[in-house]
């Protein structure tokens, strides 16, 4: 099993930018499976913890804790900002994080907890010059890779 504080060990530079895109706002976008198999997006909060730790949680009983204990596949998407049409270059990029959700014990209030681990990184970002994007993803078996698409 690889976990974010993996990611950081192995790129600490590239983990700190994807970790800045989580950050810009405080709900982001998490995608998981309902039981026949179609996507559920939810708003939700991300945690990256003093103790190198990616959590995701939800109240007691929300749906997409329960798609997640039935199928533990999530895909997470950064808030989003666009690029400043005047100087896209500038724009830091747009952040998705793919893994397997693990639950741990409810809180006080019933709330669901999970830690994230790790399957995939990609953080995807307008070029200087702006004609092209740049794709930097990074798995655990490959580690990372940084792509131009024109």
């Amino acid at each position: 099993m690889t976990w974010w504080s993996d990611l950081v060990a192995a790129e600490p530079d590239f983990a700190a930018r994807v970790r800045a895109r989580f950050a810009v706002r405080k709900h982001g976008t998490m995608a998981t499976l309902r039981r026949d198999g179609s996507p559920r997006i939810s708003g939700t909060e991300f945690d990256f913890g003093d103790d190198g730790q990616l959590r995701l949680g939800s109240m007691a009983g929300a749906l997409k804790a329960l798609d997640l204990r039935r199928d533990p596949r999530v895909a997470l998407h950064c808030p989003t900002e666009d690029a400043p049409e005047d100087d896209p270059a500038s724009w830091a990029g747009d952040a998705k994080i793919a893994g397997r959700a693990h639950e741990e014990p409810a809180g006080e209030d019933g709330s669901h907890r999970f830690r994230v681990e790790v399957t995939e990184v990609v953080l995807t970002r307008v070029g200087d010059p702006p004609d092209h994007l740049v794709i930097e993803s990074w798995h655990p078996d490959r580690g990372l890779r940084r792509r131009e698409r024109r």
